[in-house]
């Protein structure tokens, strides 16, 4: 199982955008183009939500559809959720993980849309 960090996460104002970054720990280049890899949120009090996916092509949550863009960069070693006209529904911790063989959850970031 490959580990990941998440960072880019902050404060943004209803319409703004943020780019969160997702890094894989120590993993060569042919291992990491072969992950297919999820960006997760999780709003307090809620269950973790699948809101874009990598590997197979790529797939939104309709909530995010229009809105949201995954990548991944295979230089850096990371898959970026490039996240604009954001609103207040979006503010959760997001985390990255494995969709075939997921790991622990790693620390995630937060994403704080007020309203």
């Amino acid at each position: 199982q490959v580990q990941f960090v998440e960072s880019g996460g902050g404060l943004a104002q209803p319409g703004g955008s943020l780019r969160l970054s997702c890094k894989a720990q120590r993993t060569i280049l042919s291992v990491f183009t072969s992950l297919e890899i999820g960006w997760y949120r999780q709003a307090p009090g809620k269950q973790h939500e699948l809101v874009a996916t990598f590997g197979r092509g790529t797939n939104y949550a309709d909530s995010v559809k229009g809105r949201f863009t995954i990548s991944r960069d295979n230089v850096k070693r990371t898959f970026n959720l490039q996240m604009n006209n954001l609103k207040p529904e979006d503010t959760a911790v997001y985390y990255c993980n494995e969709l075939r063989a997921p790991g622990p959850w790693g620390q995630g970031t937060q994403v704080t849309v007020p309203s």
